[in-house]
């Protein structure tokens, strides 16, 4: 497993820069998941297509920006 610290804090500036560290997280927790990148490009053709596994990634962005905006107060 990778060791660098490529997350160092979840404030942001902007509710945009959190949306885009809420899509980061996400990525990087199917590349966490997944390491192999060969099946995970293997296995996204049927995964880009697919209504359900489309709308359950965004649901996981979802949460992980629930919890960005949180941690900036929802940039009150």
């Amino acid at each position: 497993m990778d060791t660098t610290i490529w997350l160092e804090s979840l404030l942001t500036k902007t509710p945009q820069e959190g949306y885009e560290l809420a899509i980061k997280l996400s990525r990087m927790g199917v590349k966490s998941t997944q390491p192999d990148m060969e099946v995970l490009k293997k296995l996204r053709p049927v995964y880009a297509n697919d209504a359900a596994g489309l709308t359950a990634a965004s649901q996981v962005i979802a949460i992980n920006f629930q919890t960005i905006s949180a941690a900036n107060n929802y940039w009150k």
